[in-house]
């Protein structure tokens, strides 16, 4: 999994979006990597690692491929090995899990940006992680290259990596804490929708996984598939009712 490789190969846009409600997190990711559009494949870009009943904290990733691969490499060999205080199933809190993570991102980030650069390439990646330790809150944050991150909160409830600017206004108009799982799952699949209608680089399959509040584990994680009927119904059925509302509007005098 781990190893620097070209830079120009894997560096293709992504979306990912995470949700964070009272009811629980949902998160979604496309699967495309491109280098051009001859050269398009497919990686998966959301990975979860859970104690379950413990705790569990999902990842995941845009940008360079060998910057998030041997990002992802080094946190689960931390995991494999009892005496690594880096491992993010053994810290004490999620906000801990981010630290470790942004370090991480940070310090790969840097190596790999050091090989590019006497190539006149670049490589840069980030990161949403979300997780919950028994006994403590949900969290979502957005790690930058740098390695420092925002959190998600009440009044920001979702946060997006990669091609963001399409699926976002549905996320504006329509998400709050309030928000059910059910409606989160509809918010999401939507503003993925509207990303993948926009920009060639984001594409199928989907990976899509609800974490209700305190179940300390993935509680749905399905695969959406490009032939996905259920998919394709909801954006047929988007498609009509944003028609709909648009012949209704009176125009402006």
């Amino acid at each position: 999994m781990a190893g620097y490789g070209p830079a120009k190969r894997g560096n293709g846009m992504t979306y990912c979006v995470g949700l964070l409600l009272d009811a629980g997190m949902v998160l979604l990711s496309d699967t495309r990597t491109n280098a051009g559009l001859d050269n398009i494949s497919t990686y998966r870009k959301m990975f979860v690692f859970e104690d379950p009943g413990e705790r569990v904290v999902a990842i995941m990733t845009a940008g360079s491929l060998s910057v998030t691969q041997t990002t992802l490499a080094r946190l689960e060999e931390a995991i494999n090995d009892e005496d690594d205080p880096r491992s993010i199933l053994k810290a004490p809190t999620i906000l801990q899990v981010a630290e470790i993570v942004g370090k991480m991102l940070a310090d790969v980030t840097v190596e790999v940006s050091e090989k590019m650069d006497r190539m006149n390439q670049s490589a840069t990646a980030s990161m949403i992680v979300a997780g919950q330790r028994r006994g403590g809150p949900m969290r979502l944050f957005l790690i930058y290259p740098e390695g420092n991150f925002i959190e998600a909160t009440g009044d920001t409830p979702f946060l997006q990596i990669g091609e963001h600017k399409y699926g976002k206004p549905i996320l504006d108009r329509v998400i709050q804490p309030a928000t059910s799982l059910e409606d989160a799952e509809k918010a999401v699949l939507l503003s993925m929708d509207s990303t993948l209608r926009s920009n060639l680089s984001v594409g199928m399959p989907l990976d899509l996984m609800v974490i209700e509040k305190d179940a300390l584990s993935a509680s749905r994680r399905i695969r959406i598939a490009p032939d996905d009927e259920g998919f394709a119904r909801l954006s047929r059925n988007w498609s009509d009712a944003l028609r709909e509302a648009f012949q209704r509007i009176e125009p402006i005098r």
